[in-house]
């Protein structure tokens, strides 16, 4: 389809028909009509998601890093879901293929587009700790079962079943990874904390040296030689008295 015959203004009305009544989208979504379309329509939910991003960025972080990361998801974002589109549709395309369907990878291609509405939702969803991504994933299986019917033919029943599983399997990974991605920021906060404390001890050390310097009227590099004449006095000592000892217990009469 040509670009000119794509109707930017009527996005936001199927964005919305694809989340309020999934069953009847599905059902008069063309099967063809080329890839320009629902690629147009998957990235602009891109846009959307990363603009969601943008702004949860500078709300939770300082203003000049979040608005970086921002503009990163406004621009990221979208291309990656562009780019990835045509892998997930391969994936969809083989499962609904193994699963009885006789639509073209168009057809698959199409319906994972469309599903993209769901993008902004997840952005939002995975504000809630582990609950968020399990409900993204879970609706998710929802739609593409809801596309398995409408679309492909298949039987409520068979959809759930393979969907089920992989969305179980999702859900479970998503979990785990947030699991680790939480303990690995607790782990981090504790070393900066240790961090911080060992540079607060360094500069009180430093400030401790500085004052004895002006109290003796000696230099820090002064007293550092001075300590390091100590030690090598020291160590000159002990080496002498060990010498010595060695000495002595050689010239000891023997017992017999």
């Amino acid at each position: 389809m040509e670009g000119s015959k794509i109707d930017f203004a009527g996005i936001p009305q199927t964005a919305k028909k694809v989340l309020t009544s999934p069953p009847e989208f599905f059902r008069e979504m063309p099967r063809t009509g080329g890839f320009v379309e629902p690629l147009v329509f998957m990235i602009a939910m891109g846009v959307v998601a990363g603009l969601i991003q943008s702004i949860l960025s500078v709300l939770r972080l300082q203003v000049g890093a979040g608005m970086a990361m921002g503009m990163g998801s406004v621009i990221i974002m979208p291309i990656m879901i562009g780019i990835f589109g045509f892998v997930g549709a391969a994936v969809l395309f083989l499962i609904w293929k193994l699963m009885g369907s006789r639509e073209s990878y168009e057809t698959a291609y199409r319906c994972g587009a469309y599903i993209g509405a769901l993008a902004p939702i997840s952005v939002l969803l995975h504000l809630i700790p582990f609950a968020g991504p399990a409900a993204s994933v879970i609706l998710t299986t929802f739609f593409l079962v809801t596309a398995s019917v409408a679309v492909h033919n298949i039987p409520s029943r068979k959809a759930w079943m393979v969907f089920g599983i992989i969305g179980g399997l999702l859900v479970f990974f998503s979990v785990g990874a947030e699991f680790e991605a939480r303990r690995f920021a607790r782990q981090a906060a504790g070393y900066q904390k240790q961090a911080e404390e060992l540079r607060k001890q360094a500069e009180q050390f430093r400030k401790q040296a500085e004052e004895a310097s002006r109290a003796t009227g000696k230099t820090p590099e002064e007293e550092a030689r001075q300590m390091q004449q100590q030690m090598e006095a020291q160590k000159t000592l002990e080496q002498m008295q060990q010498k010595a000892l060695e000495q002595t217990q050689k010239g000891a009469p023997k017992e017999r």
